[in-house]
C-alpha cells in the first residue's frame, strides 16, 4: 500500500474509484486500521459516485508509530486532570488528515469518521472548515464528558494488556468486538477481521497513545456549534462503548445536522446497514452541492 509523508509522519492509505470523482475521506477509530472500513462498504460508496480514500491514523496499521513506552492508566488520568500532556492531540490527528489531502492534491473532501475517527473528522471541520465539503460523524460524541459515556465494563476492555501471542490476541479482539457490537454482530466476520488486523500489524500500544490524544483534547461543543457544513450524525441505539447520548449531543450541537439512529447497531458498522448509511452520506453530500449552487 502507498504511503505519504506528512511532516514527520508516514501515513499509509488506499484510494478507490475514479480520481476525478468527488473525494470522500474515511477516518478510522481507536486502534483501528484502514481495513476497518470493509471493502463491501467502500464499494457501496464508490458505486454511488465517490472517490473513496481510507488511511491508517498514526499509531495504527502501517502508519508511523510513536516512540517510547505507551501511556499507563495513571498517565491517562494525569492527562485528564491536566497535569500531564499527551504525545499528540486530536488537532494533530486532524492535521494528519489535512496533510493527506494536501499530498493527494485535494482541495476539500467529504469527511466521514467513526468513533475516534469522527472526533478527528469533527476537529478537521472545526479547525480546517475550508477542507470539508460535508461531515459525517458515526458513533461518536462531542468531547463533553457528561455525554456519550459507555458501559465501564466495556470501556475496561480497551485498557486490558494484550499479549503478543497470535491466538490469544485474536481471541481477545473477537471478545472485544462482541462486547461493543450490536445484535447484528457476526462472530465469523469478527474472527476474519481480527485475524487480518493482527497479521497486518500488531501494535497494541498505539491504543494508549490515541486514548491520550482523546483525553488531552478539549470539549468540541463550542466549535461544533459554529459549524456551517452539511452534517450527518449516525449512531447505534445498542452502542455500549459510546452511548447514544453522545450522538444526540453531536447532532444537537451542529446547526442543521441530520440524525440517523439505527436500532440494531452497536459500536460497529453491520453490513445490513451499509446501503442505508451510504444513501444517507449521498444525501448530505448532495446538500453540499445544493448549498454551492445557492451561494453562486
Amino acid at each position: 500500500m502507498p504511503t505519504v509523508r506528512v511532516d514527520d509522519i508516514d501515513l499509509c492509505y488506499e484510494s478507490f474509484g475514479h480520481e476525478a470523482a468527488p473525494p470522500l475521506l474515511l477516518i478510522a477509530g481507536l486502534g483501528a486500521h484502514l481495513t476497518w472500513w470493509s471493502p463491501g462498504f467502500v464499494t457501496e460508496l464508490v458505486e454511488r459516485g465517490f472517490r473513496v480514500i481510507r488511511y491508517d491514523n498514526r499509531d495504527a496499521g502501517l502508519s508511523t508509530k510513536t516512540e517510547g513506552p505507551p501511556p499507563t492508566a495513571d498517565d491517562l488520568q494525569a492527562i485528564i486532570d491536566g497535569t500531564a500532556a499527551p504525545a499528540y492531540t486530536l488537532s494533530d490527528l486532524a492535521d494528519d488528515a489535512v496533510g493527506l489531502l494536501d499530498r493527494l492534491s485535494l482541495r476539500a473532501a467529504h469527511v466521514v469518521g467513526a468513533s475516534m475517527g469522527a472526533m478527528i473528522a469533527q476537529t478537521v471541520a472545526i479547525e480546517h472548515p475550508e477542507r470539508v465539503l460535508s461531515l459525517t460523524s458515526i458513533m461518536s460524541t462531542t468531547g463533553d464528558r457528561s455525554v456519550g459515556g459507555g458501559d465501564p465494563a466495556v470501556t475496561e476492555l480497551f485498557l486490558s494488556e494484550v499479549p503478543p501471542i497470535r491466538e490469544v490476541a485474536i481471541e481477545m479482539a473477537i471478545a472485544g468486538s462482541g462486547a461493543i457490537s450490536g445484535s447484528r454482530w457476526d462472530p465469523e466476520e469478527a474472527r476474519a477481521r481480527a485475524t487480518e488486523k493482527y497479521d497486518r500489524c500488531f501494535h497494541p500500544g498505539g491504543v494508549a497513545f490515541q486514548l491520550a490524544a482523546i483525553n488531552g483534547s478539549p470539549d468540541r461543543t463550542p466549535g461544533l456549534q459554529a459549524l456551517d457544513r452539511p452534517t450527518l450524525v449516525i449512531h447505534g441505539r445498542e452502542d455500549r462503548l459510546v452511548a447514544l447520548s453522545g450522538g444526540l449531543a453531536t447532532a444537537e450541537a451542529i446547526p442543521g445536522a441530520d440524525l440517523l439512529v439505527l436500532s440494531r447497531m452497536g459500536h460497529d458498522l453491520p453490513s445490513a446497514y451499509w446501503p442505508q448509511i451510504a444513501d444517507a452520506i449521498v444525501g448530505v453530500a448532495r446538500a453540499t452541492s445544493e448549498a454551492a449552487v445557492h451561494t453562486h
